[in-house]
C-alpha cells in the first residue's frame, strides 16, 4: 500500500467526511466577520443609546464630585457606590446583551447548529513542539499574518484619508466653541468608524471564503482514503437500510408512474389494488404494471381515478394477483378465464362511454 502522506489529496470530500469534520468542529468559520459584528453591534448601541449612557456616567460623575472632605464619611461612600453599579449596570446591560447577541448570530450564520465536544478534549498534537513549529509556517499562518497586516494598514489608511479630508476641521478645532468642538469631533469620529467598519467588512468576507477554501482543502482525500471509506461504508448496516430504503422509493415512483397506462385497476378494495395491461397481438398475456398493499393500495387506486383508468372490485382475483404476480410479470393461465371476464366488463363499459 503506498504512503497515503505521499499522495496527492485529489478526491472531493465524501458526506461522511464532512459530517465527521463537523463533528470535531473542523468547520469554516472566520474570525473577522464575528469581530466586525461585534463592532458593528457596540457602535450600533452607542449610536442608538449613546446619550442615555453618557447620561448614567454624568450623574455618577457629578455624584463624585459631591464628596468634600470634611463630610465624607461611610454611608454616604455606600451610597454612591451603590447608585455607580446600579447606573453601570443600566449602561452596560444593554451593551453586553446586544454584543452576546450579534456574537452568537454571527457564529450561526456561518456554521449553523454544531455540537463539537471533541474539540474539547486534550490532545497530544497541540503541544507538540514540532508540529507547532510546522504550524507556524503553514499556509493558514502566513494567511493569519497577512490578514493582521492589512488590518493595521487599513485601519492606519482609513484614518489618514478620513483625516485628511478634514484637515480644515481638525485645524481649526482650538477655535471653536466647546459645544461646537463636541459635535465636531462627534461627527468626525462617526466618519472614521463607518469607513473602518466597511473596509474591515470586506476584508472579513475575503477571510470567510479563504477559511471556506482552506476548510474543503484539508478534507480532500487521496484515493486510497476514498478506497477505505468505501469499504467501511458498504459494510455499514445503516448505510444498507439507507440505499434499501432510497431503492423501494424510487421503485415505488416507477411503479406509480405506470399506472395511468392500465387498462384497469383489480382491488380487494381495501387492502390489495393491482393494475393491469393487455395489448392484443402485442401481449401474451396481461402484464402486471404495478401492485400494492395498505396505503400503497390506496396510493395506486388515487393515481388511477386521477387518470381516469377503470377500478374493478374482485377481492380473490387481487389477493391471487398480488401474491403470485410479481410487477412486469404476465399472468400466469390458470388466471386467464378471471381476468379476460374482468377486462371484458371493462372493454364493455368503454364501448358504452364511447
Amino acid at each position: 500500500m503506498p504512503d497515503e502522506s505521499l499522495q496527492e489529496k485529489t478526491e472531493e470530500p465524501t458526506p461522511r467526511r464532512l459530517e465527521e469534520a463537523r463533528r470535531r468542529g473542523q468547520v469554516a468559520k472566520s474570525r473577522e466577520i464575528s469581530a466586525v459584528a461585534v463592532l458593528s453591534g457596540s457602535v450600533l448601541v452607542f449610536v442608538m443609546a449613546g446619550s442615555y449612557m453618557v447620561g448614567q456616567m454624568l450623574v455618577v460623575y457629578r455624584e463624585f464630585l459631591s464628596f468634600s472632605k470634611p463630610l465624607i464619611d461611610s454611608n454616604r461612600v455606600y451610597e454612591v457606590l451603590m447608585l455607580s453599579v446600579k447606573l453601570g449596570g443600566k449602561v452596560l446591560m444593554p451593551l453586553l446583551i446586544v454584543l452576546l447577541m450579534v456574537s452568537f448570530l454571527s457564529a450561526y450564520l456561518q456554521v449553523g447548529s454544531v455540537s463539537a465536544w471533541e474539540v474539547l478534549k486534550p490532545k497530544g498534537e497541540r503541544i507538540d513542539p514540532i508540529k507547532g513549529f510546522k504550524r507556524l509556517f503553514s499556509l493558514p499562518a502566513l494567511f493569519e499574518f497577512l490578514k493582521s497586516l492589512a488590518k493595521l494598514t487599513i485601519i492606519s489608511l482609513v484614518a489618514y484619508l478620513v483625516l485628511m479630508s478634514e484637515k480644515d476641521l481638525v485645524l481649526y478645532l482650538a477655535d471653536q466653541a466647546p459645544a461646537e468642538i463636541g459635535k465636531n469631533i462627534y461627527l468626525l469620529s462617526r466618519n472614521l468608524v463607518l469607513k473602518t467598519l466597511m473596509a474591515l467588512a470586506v476584508l472579513a468576507i475575503l477571510d470567510f471564503l479563504f477559511q471556506r477554501w482552506e476548510t474543503h482543502r484539508q478534507l480532500r482525500m487521496t484515493k486510497q482514503e476514498l478506497k477505505e471509506e468505501l469499504k467501511q461504508t458498504e459494510g455499514d448496516p445503516w448505510v444498507k437500510s439507507k440505499i434499501r430504503q432510497i431503492q423501494r422509493t424510487m421503485a415505488q415512483r416507477r411503479m406509480m408512474a405506470e399506472v395511468p397506462k392500465a387498462d384497469v385497476v383489480i382491488t380487494n378494495p381495501i387492502h390489495y389494488a393491482v393494475a393491469l395491461k393487455y395489448e392484443a397481438g402485442k401481449m401474451p398475456a396481461p402484464q402486471v404494471l404495478a401492485k400494492g398493499e395498505g396505503l400503497v393500495a390506496q396510493r395506486i387506486k388515487e393515481v388511477a381515478k386521477e387518470a381516469g383508468v377503470p377500478i374493478v372490485e374482485n377481492p380473490p382475483l387481487a389477493q391471487a394477483l398480488y401474491r403470485e404476480v410479481e410487477i412486469g410479470e404476465y399472468i400466469p393461465a390458470e388466471l386467464y378465464q378471471a381476468v379476460a371476464e374482468v377486462l371484458a366488463y371493462v372493454y364493455r363499459l368503454r364501448r358504452k362511454v364511447n
